[in-house]
């Protein structure tokens, strides 16, 4: 009876003394991706003292692809809104260019290459896409995920000066900010600032 006892108690010892990871997976609300934050409470052999760290790994799941207008708003509204606060660009006028530019989240661009607003490769130095548009088989940025589409568009029109005048116009007056695009010479399109309005 001694050695079964003392055999349990040596087992329950070499089983809890093994690695101990806690793994949990949270999806946040209106959101396409899934987080799995991996708790690892081990310590360095070396560094007794030392504390446990919290490691995050963002799992990117497979893109929606919107299924209408109202979808593409809803997927898309609250990244439209993050680069309103942070960079002065009026969401409404993002939504609805990226809306025209990427028709609704289903134009090749925005499928290929989650690029939803028509961006040439210009200086770009990263992945590219060949697409007709202007020309024959232009290229276009390419992008892992489409927040970074929408990041390079806010990018794209506080860093140069041609767009400077869009920021002087009051950030509510969405048709004012289509006019000045078109002026500033955003799109070739005469009707652009029509098509963003409506």
């Amino acid at each position: 009876m001694k050695k079964i006892i003392w055999l349990l108690v040596v087992s329950m010892f070499v089983f809890s003394c093994g690695s101990s990871k806690k793994t949990s997976s949270k999806r946040v609300k209106g959101s396409t991706k899934t987080e799995r934050v991996v708790k690892d409470t081990r310590t360095k052999p070396n560094s007794p003292k030392e504390t446990p760290k919290e490691t995050v790994v963002i799992e990117k799941t497979p893109e929606r692809v919107p299924t209408s207008t109202d979808d593409y708003i809803a997927i898309f509204a609250p990244i439209a809104q993050e680069e309103m606060r942070l960079y002065g660009i009026p969401a409404s006028i993002t939504l609805a260019q990226g809306i025209l530019e990427s028709a609704s989240g289903k134009g090749r661009l925005a499928v290929e290459a989650n690029n939803h607003f028509g961006i040439k490769c210009h200086e770009w130095t990263g992945a590219r896409i060949y697409h007709d548009d202007d020309a024959s088989q232009e290229c276009f940025r390419k992008y892992n995920d489409a927040k970074y589409s929408y990041r390079d568009h806010s990018l794209f029109l506080t860093g140069r000066s041609r767009y400077q005048k869009l920021f002087q116009l009051n950030i509510h007056d969405y048709q004012s900010w289509a006019k000045e695009l078109r002026a500033a010479g955003y799109a070739t399109d005469r009707r652009y600032p029509e098509k963003l309005i409506s």
